[in-house]
């Protein structure tokens, strides 16, 4: 199913076009209305009139995650705050948190955007969809929540937590389609088998998926679990919220909503542009955004682009799957190391449950690199010589992928902390001067 077929199927070249014509319009807008973009162009020597095709992008400045805190909390704004309708904002747990506002306009353009997701899922009318990402200013609970209304489904907003509550009412409603994060996915299949609830006797069809990055062993052992298709939802705070893309029944990338977020793949070190099908970072712009619009906003999440016509006869750019944050990567006696990597292997182990914690620090000038891991129950024992020879099963695996040697900490069963939101998988505990 296409929600927008004008859109989403459009020539590659009549695409292009559309976007030369709303970048115009929204550089014209950023720098008559924002402060802040107009002593960034005029920094650059940009103005408004030398944009005029969507290849001028590359003429303009980055926008950085610091550049919104600094400006916090009304400073990215380009229109009066008379127009701002709702607001939405990032956690914060690293400093001040990223603040959006949005105009009546860009809520209808994110509602289509989402849902254009949800219909690539095989969502319609009929679907009772159960949200369990957080509500409030955490952009994940209402961004779906107007999606699911704008075609015409069911909400049931039931939030973050409360998992007994969660499963009760996915029972008695015939939830469809679950939307959450895929750690807490699996956390609600490890409750349904510990209260004994068949999955069977649950009408789930469709687990809507995001807000961290997951691999695709962890799409198997979910769809395994609670017998579903499970699907990628992409998006980010400062851009929108979820819905910027979404995959469809092809499993095959992220279908980006490219009329409305530009992307690019840079090198996150150099900063120029990669060819499609290379990794670098993703850098958005918003074509369509005019309460805070972000000019080349870079995101950090590392991937590629695919500009093939995918299965389904959608023409729109795909992303692949998040590796994961070039500010998240962990640098280790020199080699990069990504979370999502070690989720992936232990995924390949049937011993062990995809709970993990990474701690990196630095003793007498050496990085140390322990990972905390759970065996399953079933495989949990007292006799030492199991539980080494599992072991070091997995540290060889890990070595051979990452390519240096971890310290493996096995821990009791449910010992490392279950999250109903984004999950905590790193802890890097060195202090650098």
């Amino acid at each position: 199913m296409i929600w927008n077929r004008e859109i989403e199927c459009m020539p590659r070249e009549k695409m292009r076009v559309l976007q030369g014509e709303k970048l115009k319009r929204i550089v014209a807008h950023a720098y008559n209305n924002s402060l802040f973009y107009r002593r960034k162009f005029d920094e650059y020597g940009i103005r408004p009139e030398d944009i005029s095709s969507i290849d001028d992008i590359v003429k303009l400045p980055f926008t950085v995650k610091h550049d919104l805190r600094d400006n916090y909390p009304f400073g990215m704004m380009a229109v009066p705050m008379s127009d701002i309708i709702r607001i939405h904002a990032s956690s914060g747990t690293t400093g001040k948190p990223i603040v959006v506002g949005y105009t009546e306009k860009d809520l209808e353009n994110w509602s289509e955007a989402v849902a254009r997701c949800l219909t690539s899922f095989g969502l319609d009318s009929s679907d009772l969809i159960q949200i369990a990402y957080g509500y409030g200013l955490f952009t994940g609970g209402l961004g779906l929540h107007y999606g699911v209304q704008r075609i015409g489904a069911t909400v049931i907003p039931a939030g973050t937590g409360n998992t007994v509550k969660q499963l009760q009412m996915m029972s008695d409603f015939s939830t469809s389609a679950l939307a959450c994060t895929p750690s807490y996915a699996m956390y609600m299949a490890e409750k349904m088998n510990k209260y004994d609830i068949p999955v069977d006797s649950l009408s789930l069809r469709i687990g809507i998926f995001g807000a961290e990055p997951w691999t695709e062993n962890m799409r198997r052992e979910i769809q395994d679990k609670l017998h579903i298709k499970a699907y990628d939802i992409y998006g980010l705070t400062e851009i929108s919220g979820p819905g910027v893309g979404g995959e469809c029944e092809c499993q095959n990338g992220i279908h980006i909503s490219e009329d409305l977020f530009y992307p690019e793949i840079v090198d996150p070190v150099t900063l120029e542009s990669v060819g499609p099908g290379q990794r670098g970072e993703l850098v958005f712009t918003t074509l369509d955004k005019w309460g805070m619009p972000m000019i080349r906003y870079r995101t950090r999440d590392l991937t590629t682009l695919n500009y093939e016509t995918c299965e389904c006869g959608r023409t729109t750019v795909r992303m692949g799957k998040i590796l994961g944050r070039s500010d998240d990567m962990l640098i280790v006696r020199g080699v990069n190391v990504f979370p999502s990597q070690v989720e992936s292997i232990l995924l390949e182990f049937p011993e062990y449950e995809p709970y993990f914690l990474i701690e990196v620090d630095r003793i007498n000038n050496t990085d140390t690199f322990q990972i905390q891991v759970e065996v399953k129950p079933e495989f949990y024992t007292d006799k030492i010589n199991q539980l080494v020879r599992i072991k070091e099963r997995l540290t060889s695996r890990i070595q051979n992928v990452i390519g240096i040697q971890p310290e493996i900490k096995i821990v009791q069963p449910n010992t490392i902390e279950r999250s109903t939101g984004k999950s905590k998988r790193a802890i890097d505990h060195r202090k650098f001067e």
